[in-house]
């Protein structure tokens, strides 16, 4: 009799378990603050961040990044708050070739156009660097050169052109020419020469730079928007483009949102009608991702509508890797 008591008793147990495991699943997720959203993007650009040391005052300085890219800069032309350094001093380093890790980083690849308005570039790599010493930054008067294998994105392009990163908006990197205006980002110069399995980049300041060249489609183009789910914006979510057969060199985003409307837009009219694309929201959850990606075919006006049923939670590696896997 006890017996029969005690596996009732562990029946009832499981089955409480049981409901409880189940109601857990099908509870909708709370949205993550915009503090949250922040964190995660802050933590896929640091994931991508590498530091070396180096030695001021002795040279020429030459470093090999994760992926092969030659960094060279002068060590007897750099000032700390205007006075020569020498020592040892930290370099920051950031390289991003594939939209997968431009997603978590949050480091789309949209150029300004001359008239003010932004469309998509195909990138040769986007990248970051800075040198400081007891954490005060650094600044460069001897130059700096990226010598970037073109392997890493393709095969050669003579087209690729110097970018600057505009940062006056910190949640929208762009992308600007000097030569056309000089963004915020600290570069007024740069040039892109072509060596023989290389582009060879030469800069004057730290900072963000790009080897890119504006996406050539000859269609008709259209404005698209997007909705996402309920309790979610621009401060807690994104939303991202892939344009199919375009590689892994080039993510664009849905920059704007209104807040009557509760849609994320491509104001400026740049997508292709009949672009065969990947729509991608992607938001915070719990410290891990939660996206999703709807293929579709762009007709004038288009709106897609994102829902939580579509949305799928998993890890940094795991988004990567999905992204990198859309064709």
């Amino acid at each position: 009799m006890k017996s029969n008591f005690k596996n009732i008793g562990l029946l009832a147990l499981a089955t409480i378990l049981f409901a409880s495991c189940t109601n857990n699943e099908n509870t909708t997720p709370i949205p993550p603050s915009a503090a949250a959203f922040k964190g995660i993007k802050e933590n896929g650009l640091k994931k991508n961040t590498q530091n070396f040391t180096a030695t001021a005052g002795a040279g020429v300085i030459t470093l090999t990044s994760a992926k092969g890219v030659v960094i060279t800069l002068n060590g007897n032309a750099l000032t700390k708050n205007g006075n020569p350094v020498t020592g040892a001093i930290d370099i920051t380093f950031v390289e991003l070739f594939d939209k997968g890790n431009m997603l978590i980083s949050n480091k789309p690849t949209m150029g300004v156009m001359p008239d003010g308005k932004k469309s998509l570039l195909k990138s040769g790599g986007e990248f970051f660097i800075k040198a400081s010493q007891g954490g005060v930054d650094l600044v460069s008067t001897g130059g700096i050169q990226l010598q970037v294998p073109v392997n890493l994105t393709g095969t050669m392009d003579t087209g690729m052109l110097f970018w600057a990163g505009d940062t006056k908006d910190p949640e929208n990197l762009a992308w600007v020419n000097p030569r056309n205006a000089a963004g915020t980002g600290g570069q007024k110069d740069g040039n892109v020469g072509f060596g023989q399995n290389s582009y060879n980049v030469t800069f004057g300041n730290f900072g963000w730079t790009n080897v890119d060249k504006f996406y050539s489609d000859p269609r008709p183009r259209t404005t698209i928007l997007a909705a996402v789910p309920t309790g979610y914006d621009n401060t807690n979510s994104a939303i991202y483009l892939s344009y199919d057969g375009e590689g892994q060199n080039a993510l664009a985003k849905l920059d704007t949102y209104n807040p009557t409307t509760l849609q994320f837009s491509e104001h400026y009219g740049q997508i292709p009608i009949g672009l065969a694309c990947h729509v991608i929201f992607a938001t915070e959850d719990n410290g891990n991702w939660r996206y999703a990606i709807k293929a579709v075919t762009v007709a004038p006006g288009d709106v897609y509508t994102f829902t939580l049923g579509e949305t799928t939670v998993v890890t940094e590696a795991q988004l990567v890797a999905a992204i990198n896997a859309i064709q």
